[in-house]
């Protein structure tokens, strides 16, 4: 029952965004945020992603306040117009954000959360130079990870991700995309997904279930790689979309893994089931997986180091939303990140991601992608803050509804212990997150999680 209540306030919440934002004054206040230093948000961007010029500029408005009721924002702006524009009562909760700069939650486009066992094991091998690939070859890296996956209970995989959920939600992020794709067998798929949604069901922080069987070929299937296609297709792809567990397909296209063409028949099969789609594309070799994302029109294309000049003109066209995962290009001490600057020129909306996983990126936190993202990709804080915010948003979705700091969206906000947003992107290896605000209530008190554990209906 507490379960079914929560999810249909959360339906009333995305159906209140974008529907009306013009408030009336006075308007009780639940919530208050005053004196913040710097309060940052896209400069626009709800309607469809930042691209370009556009990418690069924020809004900031200093000694400023944020108004929240019923789990909404319902006023934005300098601390006397907003305090002139909503009535304050006894039971305001007030939080005085002085010294700090206050944020839209932040949204995390790509992750595999939810998984079994872990691959520490593998880092001498990585030292010693061997290719992911080969490691692959070798029975390791995905496929180790899906022996665990297959061996665990449901139960288990849910006490491990609500672990990183907690650790993901002290750190600001406050909604994930989280992919299956360690199970490999439907039943295995199937039981991944239901613990991504009980790890949804049971606290705070929001859930965006993406199907991601076709990940690798599982060792049974390696010899008739066409058989495995077969079974995602017709019996997969089916049982997810029936039991509505994942809202996107996501296909692994890569050298080795599944081709242009297999990812092409995966992903229309999906569509056609009513999933959405998203790809890795041209991480390891350039084969063509971002031209098909254009093609297909797909929501995005992931990692893309590999990228062509033709790739990126024909996602820039359609529109395909590049998000990029530079933590594993950093973990992997690769010398070749993705081409973020010839991207954004050409107009192509960027969002970044941790694509935190037990192999390749065993990073959850998005505080360090934005840094790395300034170092390695070239991207200015600014870019950076609006591809955690409201383009990860539209990557996975959601952005109607949160993703900046809007009236009539979602009260998903965090506070940070900083003088400024550059600074986020300066003060590298400290959380310097202070409060985190999901829905409107305080979940999360100088970097402590203070409701893991519970349903989103309770906080």
């Amino acid at each position: 029952m507490m379960i079914n209540r929560f999810k249909t306030d959360k339906t009333r919440r995305s159906e209140w965004a974008g529907v009306n934002r013009i408030w009336v004054n006075n308007v009780k206040a639940e919530l208050l945020i005053i004196n913040a230093r710097q309060i940052v948000t896209s400069r626009g961007g709800s309607n469809r992603p930042l691209r370009g010029g556009d990418l690069g500029r924020v809004d900031v408005i200093h000694n400023g306040a944020v108004a929240v009721s019923d789990g909404r924002i319902i006023a934005v702006g300098a601390k006397e117009e907003i305090e002139s524009r909503v009535t304050i009562t006894p039971r305001t909760k007030v939080v005085d954000a002085t010294g700090q700069i206050v944020l839209p939650g932040l949204v995390d486009a790509h992750t595999h959360l939810v998984f079994g066992g872990s691959r520490e094991n593998e880092l001498d091998l990585k030292l010693q130079g061997v290719p992911y690939l080969d490691i692959l070859a070798q029975g390791g890296g995905i496929l180790s990870t899906v022996r665990a996956t297959r061996d665990a209970s449901r139960e288990e995989l849910v006490r491990i991700g609500m672990q990183y959920a907690g650790q993901m939600l002290s750190q600001g992020t406050t909604t994930v995309e989280v992919k299956s794709g360690y199970g490999l067998t439907t039943a295995d798929e199937l039981k991944q997904l239901e613990a991504i949604r009980d790890i949804d069901n049971r606290q705070p922080l929001d859930l965006v279930p993406t199907f991601l069987g076709a990940h690798a070929f599982p060792d049974e299937y390696k010899a008739r790689p066409d058989e495995f296609v077969r079974l995602l297709v017709d019996e997969m792809i089916p049982a997810v979309a029936t039991e509505r567990l994942a809202q996107y397909c996501d296909v692994f296209c890569e050298q080795g893994v599944f081709s242009v063409e297999q990812s092409r028949r995966i992903l229309t099969a999906a569509q056609k089931a009513g999933l959405k789609s998203k790809i890795h594309a041209e991480e390891i070799e350039c084969l063509g997986g971002a031209e098909l994302a254009a093609e297909l029109g797909a929501v995005s294309a992931d990692h893309l180091l590999m990228i062509s000049a033709v790739g990126i003109r024909k996602m820039a066209a359609a529109g395909v939303i590049a998000v990029l995962l530079p933590a594993t290009t950093f973990f992997l001490r690769e010398d070749h990140y993705a081409p973020a600057r010839n991207m954004i020129e050409a107009g192509v909306p960027v969002a970044l991601g941790s694509d935190f996983n037990p192999g390749s990126c065993p990073n959850n936190n998005l505080g360090l992608v934005m840094i790395i993202a300034c170092l390695y990709l070239r991207m200015t804080p600014a870019e950076v803050i609006n591809a955690v915010t409201i383009n990860a948003a539209h990557a996975v979705g959601r952005a109607e509804s949160i993703g900046s700091l809007e009236e009539g969206k979602q009260a998903d906000i965090v506070l940070f212990d900083a003088p400024n947003y550059q600074y986020l992107t300066y003060r590298f290896g400290t959380n310097l997150v202070n409060t985190v605000i999901k829905g409107g209530k305080v979940v999360v008190k100088q970097g402590d999680s203070r409701s893991l554990g519970k349903g989103k209906n309770e906080i």
